[in-house]
Order: structure tokens, then sequence, then C-alpha cells
């Protein structure tokens, strides 16, 4: 049985059917002002929504906070209030060599820690957690559209931050995952689960086998404009 949702606060037709979603509440902020006339329509626990127009479609974007836990929470209501495409922009640490800072990662799948968030919604199946095949399909158009330099491949979810160290990301390199971060598998689960299409695109905000430093979100700014019109324009031309 669905529950009201309780931390994102909306209207009905407040929310439209394509969403871009990002963990730093600033990211959300730098994103909105892409689009045309874009209204705040929830701020409750800090989960920003901004809902606009980009190229004449009605583009949401939404805040999910960091983790899975926090992130499935907002995919679940975000699901609730009617999301179809959810498609997830974030950051990740690059682990193959020669990734550059504001490279772009495209996740085919995305492996995370045993149990953890996933487990709680199913405990006696191992998921394999993989983004839309067409959705992706339209990142992919929109990525090599502007010439962008991007990595095509798995990515592992972590769920704790700071337990990631050379060894880890070696290891992690040499199984054949493209990058590091914290959302993705459990985006992927419950758009399998509940129904809905997603996929993501990341940006390179450190290297991890390089042991290059990480870029924090300001430093990333430039970036996220770009990659923010590649999501933009990836969602709009998708038909969930």
């Amino acid at each position: 049985m669905e529950i009201e949702p309780l931390h994102i606060k909306l209207k009905k037709g407040d929310l439209a059917e394509r969403v871009i979603v990002a963990g730093d509440p600033e990211r959300v902020k730098q994103l909105s002002s892409i689009l045309k006339d874009a209204v705040l329509v929830n701020d409750n626990r800090g989960f920003f929504v901004y809902t606009g127009s980009y190229a004449g479609k009605r583009v949401s974007i939404a805040c999910h906070g960091i983790g899975a836990p926090s992130a499935a929470i907002v995919f679940e209501e975000l699901h609730q209030y009617g999301a179809r495409a959810v498609l997830r922009l974030g950051t990740a640490g690059g682990l193959l060599k020669g990734q550059r800072y504001g490279d772009l990662i495209i996740p085919t799948s995305a492996a995370s820690n045993p149990g953890g968030t996933i487990g709680q919604y199913i405990k006696d199946i191992c998921l394999a957690p993989a983004p839309t095949h067409d959705f992706v399909e339209a990142v992919l158009a929109s990525a090599k559209k502007e010439g962008a330099s991007f990595a095509l491949g798995p990515v592992f979810s972590s769920d704790a931050f700071y337990a990631e160290d050379p060894n880890f990301a070696q290891r992690l390199s040499s199984m054949g995952f493209t990058g590091v971060e914290m959302e993705c598998a459990t985006l992927f689960a419950l758009s399998q689960i509940r129904g809905f299409k997603a996929a993501a695109v990341l940006m390179v905000s450190d290297n991890m086998v390089e042991r290059a430093s990480m870029l924090d979100a300001s430093q990333m700014k430039s970036f996220t404009d770009k990659a923010g019109r590649i999501a933009l324009d990836a969602l709009i031309s998708y038909n969930p």
C-alpha cells in the first residue's frame, strides 16, 4: 500500500513527467537556472524541486540528497507524484586511467554493497540494477552531439564515502568499473521495481586510480552547465 509522500510536498500538477535528479542542492539550483520560468515547488526537508520548461517541454529538477536511503525516499515520492522518466546527473570518482575532470560516465549498470537499501526491498534475490536501455541511447546521442568525452560501462554505488581508499579503487578498476558514486544502483533498482524509466550521466570530479584530488561543487560549475544541457537534451528527446 502506498503511503502519502511525507518528505516532498507537492500539489497536483507541480511535477513534470520528466525529472532530472541530483544530490547537491546547489547543483539543483544551478540546473534550474537553465529552465524557462522555473518555479520552486518544494523546499521541505531541503529536497528542492523546481519545475519549468526546456525547449518547450515541462521538466522538473529535484534534489535527492546523499546516499541510497535518502535517494530512495526521493525516487519513491517522485514516482508517486507521477515521474515517468528520471535522469540522475551527478558526480563520480573516475576509475579509468586518463579520465579528466568533467569527463562523463554513462552507466550501463550499477553494483552496490551487499544488503543495504536495495536489500531492504528484496531480501532473497540479487538484483542486477541497470538503466532503461533506450533512455541510455538518448543520453549517448546527446553526449555525442555535444562532442563530450565519456566512458560507457558499469559503476559502483558505494554506501560509505570515507571508507574508500586507493586499494578499493584499484580493485574496482581491475574489475572493469568506470566510476564510483552513491545512488545509481538505487535509482535503477527502483525503476525496475516501480516501473518508471531511469538513466544517469555522471561527471568525473576526481580520478581515484591516479589519485587526483576531488573538485567541490563550485569548481564543477562549468562542467555542470555543459553536462546539464546534455542531460536536458536527452530528457526531452526521450519518450517515456
